[in-house]
């Protein structure tokens, strides 16, 4: 009964907007707990070679690019999906789209979210003693319990989903434009499909359970979660909690900011203008860490796919994984595709004293890894009868260990074939495709689904960017073919045993974040 009071007065504080600041970070303990800190940093859309360290024809990360001097740096770590709401759930849940049941994303009138049956990072880390707090875009249902205050979280600041699933003022850079929310009511619809625009609901910015500004100020929203994301460290820091930060920035995901020219680097591009406004946010909130608790914690930086290349200029780099034998076909073979470009993403380990620094791992690693290691150094439990595909990767992550999965599955994430179904297989330094496909490109073209039976097969280590495949009478086709057959086998075996779910993606109106239904696209702020 004394949890249930606890929630409901909690709950009743958040609908009045007073949630935060009253949140007692003092229950538990009140000496300083050795266990670690977790930062979890998940940029939106940023491509691989959006990172300097990683590709030096990059400027514009300098204070990611000392992270990776001061730490670790992966470049061969992978998304659990190339789009959204899926790659999110396995961060939170360590499995793939067909076990937590999230293949695709949510929208803005989603009735559902991750299903609630499936065990978050925050819900695992509290009964470890963890205060947990995510700011930033969530993306894995807003609507009743699926809001994060309901998955484990004590504090939420951020976007219920997308930086573009909504208007706003200030609507920034995109591919095409879109217009700016209306000051009148009338009958347009909800969204114009051919410009994928919103027009009559406007983007919310919650603080737990109220929306305390709609639409949101896009062009100031970096500032604001650096800023809650320090109030967090401080006050669990000063508490001696333990805490865990998911912070899970709009950038680089369109519309990007229209930030201030700056007049140390004039003439940069949109793109690199708010590249460098992300690589800032990660900037202070590293400082802070630093401030308040350096050396008993973990930041951990990577991205849920790679970038969205249909936005043209606005779109990210891929490095040299181009994706070239589906560029030949049409289409994009980034974000929403199983080429390299769509899921290996910038990834960096920080954890000064712990994580040794200036390393370059080429150690086969994904974001479904996070949610095992961070269960095992804060010594809480695993949710029990659920099988996991993520592994612990600390001790590549302490320099004990030199590889991380023989196997990587990566599902179908909407340039081709059904949603989570596992058709692309990665071995050792070998990658198979059983469908290929390429998504919506810059100038339009759209690459089509074609099946492989048997797979193509491409030795990413001589061939990185994807570019011819095995001859399939050839022996080192003939000598890899069975073992991928079988590591396939085995997984949709290991799946069919399991405790899976199935998410809810049906859609209600009702469910739709508006602060006030009678003020044109939903218009309010209440601080």
């Amino acid at each position: 009964m004394g949890w249930l009071f606890l929630k409901v007065l909690t709950v009743g504080l958040s609908f009045l907007g007073l949630f935060y600041p009253f949140v007692d970070f003092r229950f538990g303990e009140k000496t300083r707990s050795q266990k670690p800190n977790f930062v979890i940093i998940l940029a939106d859309d940023m491509g691989w070679g959006d990172l300097g360290a990683n590709w030096a024809e990059t400027k514009d990360t300098p204070n990611l690019d000392k992270m990776a001097a001061e730490g670790m740096r992966f470049v061969d770590f992978h998304a659990a999906a190339s789009t959204c709401s899926p790659s999110r759930a396995s961060l939170l849940t360590g499995r793939l789209g067909l076990r937590h049941g999230v293949t695709h994303n949510f929208a803005v009138s989603s009735a559902g979210g991750l299903p609630l049956n499936e065990t978050t990072l925050a819900e695992a880390l509290r009964p470890a003693g963890y205060v947990t707090g995510v700011i930033g875009k969530w993306h894995l249902g807003h609507h009743g319990s699926y809001h994060p205050n309901f998955r484990g979280f004590d504090y939420y600041f951020g976007i219920p989903y997308s930086n573009d699933m909504g208007c706003t003022d200030t609507p920034g850079y995109n591919h095409p434009p879109c217009p700016a929310c209306p000051y009148t009511v009338h009958n347009r619809p909800l969204r114009t499909p051919e410009r994928a625009c919103y027009t009559d609901v406007a983007l919310p910015l919650y603080e737990d359970l109220t929306i305390v500004e709609q639409p949101v100020n896009l062009s100031s929203l970096a500032q604001r979660y650096a800023e809650k994301a320090s109030q967090f460290i401080q006050r669990a820091s000063a508490d001696g909690r333990p805490f865990l930060l998911y912070v899970a920035p709009a950038h680089m995901h369109v519309p990007l900011p229209a930030t201030r020219p700056s007049a140390d680097l004039p003439g940069l591009t949109p793109y690199a203008a708010a590249l460098r406004e992300m690589d800032g946010l990660v900037g202070q909130i590293k400082g802070e860490v630093d401030r308040m608790a350096k050396g008993n914690t973990l930041i951990w930086f990577t991205g849920d796919n790679g970038p969205w290349a249909q936005k043209c200029e606005l779109a990210g780099s891929m490095g040299p994984f181009m994706g070239l034998w589906q560029g030949r076909r049409g289409g994009s073979p980034a974000k929403q595709t199983t080429w390299e470009g769509g899921h290996r993403v910038p990834a960096l380990a920080y954890w000064p004293g712990r994580v040794p620094a200036n390393v370059t791992s080429t150690a086969l690693l994904s974001v479904l890894d996070i949610f095992p290691t961070v269960v095992g150094l804060a010594q809480a439990s695993l949710p029990p009868n659920r099988r996991f595909d993520g592994l612990d990767a600390s001790e590549v992550l302490f320099g004990q260990l030199q590889t991380g999965h023989r196997v990587l599955f990566h599902p179908n994430s909407g340039a081709a074939g059904e949603y989570g179904a596992l058709q692309t297989v990665r071995l050792e330094h070998y990658k198979a495709f059983y469908i290929t496909g390429g998504a919506e490109a810059c100038d339009g073209s759209v690459g089509l689904e074609q099946q492989h039976e048997p797979p193509l097969i491409f030795n990413l280590e001589d061939d990185a960017a994807e570019g011819a495949p095995l001859e399939r009478g050839g022996t080192e086709y003939q000598a890899i073919l069975p073992q991928v057959r079988q590591v396939l086998a085995d997984v949709l075996q290991d799946i069919s045993e399991d405790n899976t779910s199935r998410a809810d993606y049906t859609q209600d109106p009702l469910a739709t974040p508006c602060c006030n239904p009678y003020h044109a696209a939903c218009r309010c702020q209440t601080v």
